[in-house]
């Protein structure tokens, strides 16, 4: 066959990819399935939507390459195809933070309102848990935790953390993360935190990026 521009045809395919990740749902799809695989069902109840709309972006998705579907008895389980879709979404976020006045506005207001201190770096946090020096806690749901977690991890969800924090030791600086930098979990886990006395930080990103990085993941038993 015969292609008068292949240029331009290569373009066409590329078009797909990004106009597949040009809605703010299917951008959350990814951010949930970057948390590991899930069935349609599941993607329904955790954003609050009708389980045709999500298998409707699913497929728009999964069209463009971005995810996998393997059927597990009765459900489909969709996966991201590959780390490199963690990385597009990254460059788009990033994109977005650096040139976007409307992200700069939304990040100022509604994060940094609520946590200006200077989150911990994962490299930071590696050496912190090596000494001993945190504990580290992950704000996700449980089946989330369940699915991969940072080693040494203690799952606490969000609703949960008053509770949790009254056993945690004082004097013990705790860190926070969930599913990604601005994920809203771990800035309100790590405001109650606060509030109550502990000293409290947030992770820089989330589970996603801390995969992405090569870095150890553990699985719950």
């Amino acid at each position: 066959m015969s292609i008068r521009n292949p240029k331009l045809a290569l373009y066409e395919q590329f078009a797909i990819v990004a106009k597949a990740l040009g809605n703010p749902l299917r951008l959350e799809l990814i951010e949930h399935l970057a948390q590991g695989s899930r069935s349609v069902e599941a993607l329904a109840a955790k954003l609050g939507q009708p389980i045709a709309n999500i298998s409707q972006h699913l497929q728009a998705l999964r069209r463009a390459g971005i995810v996998s579907a393997e059927r597990d008895g009765k459900y489909v389980r969709y996966s991201l195809s590959d780390a490199s879709v963690l990385s597009a979404f990254a460059a788009v976020r990033g994109i977005a933070e650096r040139q976007l006045a409307d992200v700069d506005r939304i990040v100022r207001d509604c994060f940094e309102a609520r946590d200006d201190i200077q989150p911990v770096t994962r490299g930071e946090l590696q050496a912190l848990m090596r000494d001993g020096l945190v504990t580290l806690i992950d704000v996700r749901p449980p089946d989330e935790f369940a699915l991969g977690h940072v080693p040494g991890a203690v799952n606490v969800p969000l609703g949960e953390v008053k509770v949790w924090s009254h056993g945690a030791d004082p004097g013990r600086e705790i860190v926070a993360y969930c599913r990604g930098p601005w994920c809203v979990m771990s800035f309100e886990a790590v405001a109650a935190l606060r509030s109550l006395g502990h000293s409290a930080r947030r992770l820089e990103d989330g589970m996603p990026e801390w995969k992405a990085a090569g870095l150890p993941v553990e699985m719950a038993a």
